[in-house]
């Protein structure tokens, strides 16, 4: 068999498969919009977005068609070989260290670029960029460091399971990686403090009434903060992170300037509706699908030398694996996506429903379209994007359901 080709395939596969998402996006800013919504954007506002909307389609399909681009001409002249016979060939894992590196080092100037765009021009030019260029050069290298120990982390795993484990590296590593992405969400509340400032919400009748809601249902968080987010942005997000003793809710500066009382404590509700029933938790377990097909997909990579061989290598290389990995999971994810995703809009309803039932379900509603107008949301998302990849409903579905729940 014809590895190489294969490999190239599937790449090319996977990014045809992106293309056409990115068209349907595009395309989808001409649906008419739903009734309920038609009041988030005026007539001016509305040509805007959708002006904002095109300009991050095409971002995203010229961003798709260069990493195809430089994925393939990498693949192709077996650039991944060539550059790890710079490193000692009898260290496995300087072999791997040499190809995450590259594989980093040449994606970085189009990542770069690409997000360079994003934030200081597009998101800039309507109005919701913050970023100095000092902090994106930051973010930046944080960004970089980051991803290559994480890469080099990995691979080494895989490497060390396999040497030490064979066959048992299934089970071991995908157990890893659950175990790994459950330390990330314990650890987020560190990490999210690298470049943000958090202070504790300050007293007052808001502070009064969300720690109202945490006690009517005996539920404790280690603290209520927010976030500096207006040095970046000027978007509106509210979020729930951590795990036991360390569970924080945290709230954007925007928001908390931006909304009424009513309506943050409608946000604060929805979040708590994820607390109480323990969404975080069950994503992660149900992740447990997306890392047993990862770690399938490692296995049978690293059983077939010939994969490695047709790329000039002269064995397997643990780090090449997860760029084989990569594409393949560029197929099967949507599968996975279609299950984690539903689950994930189910869990945005039910938290919305703890927001009605605590009385704060009109709130609610303005708070939602608050949310949209200010984050620029697509009102009239295409159904085949909402199924395979959208975490969230549209707004118009949500605001559907939350009227229902109110005439009960």
């Amino acid at each position: 068999m014809d590895w190489k080709l294969l490999v190239l395939l599937l790449l090319t596969a996977v990014h045809a498969y992106r293309f056409v998402l990115e068209i349907l996006q595009y395309r989808s800013a001409n649906n008419p919009t739903p009734k309920s919504v038609e009041d988030v954007y005026d007539a001016e506002t509305y040509q805007k977005w959708k002006h904002y909307c095109a300009a991050h389609s095409r971002l995203q399909l010229i961003s798709t068609a260069l990493s195809y681009a430089l994925t393939l001409v990498l693949l192709l002249t077996n650039a991944f070989s060539a550059f790890a016979t710079l490193f000692p060939t009898d260290n496995v894992y300087l072999q791997l260290i040499a190809v995450v590196l590259l594989d980093t080092l040449a994606s970085l100037p189009l990542d770069v670029v690409i997000s360079y765009v994003e934030n200081l021009r597009i998101e800039e030019k309507y109005g919701f960029n913050r970023t100095t260029v000092k902090t994106f050069v930051l973010d930046r290298i944080r960004s970089f460091l980051i991803g290559l120990l994480f890469s080099i982390g990995l691979a080494s795993l895989l490497a060390s399971l396999y040497i030490f484990m064979g066959d048992w590296l299934i089970l071991l590593f995908a157990a890893a990686l659950f175990a790994f992405s459950l330390l990330l969400s314990f650890l987020y509340p560190f990490f999210s403090r690298i470049g943000n400032k958090f202070t504790p919400l300050e007293d007052g009748e808001l502070k009064d009434r969300l720690m109202g809601l945490l006690t009517k249902h005996g539920y404790r968080v280690k603290a209520i903060e927010v976030m500096d987010a207006s040095r970046r942005t000027t978007k509106l997000n509210a979020y729930f992170t951590g795990f036991g003793k360390m569970k924080t809710i945290v709230l954007y500066d925007n928001l908390v300037n931006s909304m009424s009382i009513d309506e943050i404590c409608a946000v604060f509700a929805h979040e708590l509706g994820h607390g109480l029933h323990k969404d975080v938790i069950k994503q992660q377990a149900l992740n447990t699908v997306n890392f047993l097909s990862m770690a399938l997909l490692v296995w049978g990579s690293v059983k077939l030398p010939a994969l490695h061989t047709a790329f000039g290598f002269e064995d397997v290389n643990y780090g090449f694996s997860f760029i084989l990995v990569g594409i393949a999971l560029g197929l099967i994810q949507p599968l996975i996506g279609l299950l984690t995703a539903a689950y994930s809009r189910r869990a945005e309803y039910r938290a919305d429903r703890q927001a009605v039932q605590e009385g704060y379900g009109e709130a609610l509603i303005t708070g939602l379209k608050k949310l949209a107008r200010e984050n620029f949301a697509h009102l009239a998302p295409s159904p085949v994007l909402v199924a395979l990849e959208y975490s969230h409903p549209p707004l118009a579905a949500r605001i559907e359901a939350i009227e229902r729940e109110l005439s009960k």
